[in-house]
């Protein structure tokens, strides 16, 4: 079973927990990461949350999401869960917003407490995504998919409404 990274309330690494554990009602400060995944035509690629997912289920959101390893460095963590949730290889990983941090709560109760630095990358090859993960995918124009994130904000993950804006104003997607 993974482990993720607690952390005090500056960002400061205390400890690890059992990744199936971290999710609660009650979920501690750990660390964790998004990613935004461009392809060679500037389109991004959203995905929808597989109906099992303990948080969110069945909402659209980002490319991709995870958590490091406890000592993992953190662009390997992303080429890692790149793999293991979407069967994608990338390059040209970059951070883009390392300071982003959020706590909300789904439907069921279940908490989204992280520090999550925020990535951009680009795809290299073919997806095949893990059904347990994901349900659905598409690839999007960003201009016009910010707009439909603007309409409809609550048909997707609360991380997404929140970052695609700071994205969009430093031109990242």
């Amino acid at each position: 079973m993974d482990e993720v990274t607690l952390l005090s309330p500056d960002g400061v690494a205390i400890g690890v927990i059992a990744k199936d554990a971290v999710h609660t009602t009650d979920t501690p400060l750990h660390l964790a990461f998004s990613c935004h995944v461009l392809n060679r035509d500037g389109l991004l690629l959203v995905t929808r949350r597989a109906l099992a997912k303990r948080t969110w289920p069945g909402v659209w959101t980002n490319s991709f999401c995870g958590h490091p390893r406890p000592g993992e460095d953190m662009t390997d963590a992303v080429h890692r869960r790149a793999l293991d949730e979407l069967g994608l290889r990338i390059t040209d990983v970059s951070l883009a917003i390392p300071d982003y941090r959020y706590r909300a709560v789904d439907a069921s109760g279940i908490v989204e407490n992280e520090i999550c630095p925020v990535h951009i990358a680009v795809a290299d090859g073919p997806l095949s995504p893990d059904p347990d993960e994901v349900s659905e995918w598409v690839w999007v124009d960003p201009a016009e998919f910010a707009d439909a994130v603007t309409a409809a904000p609550f048909a997707f993950s609360p991380w997404l409404v929140e970052q695609l804006p700071r994205l969009r104003e430093l031109g990242a997607v």
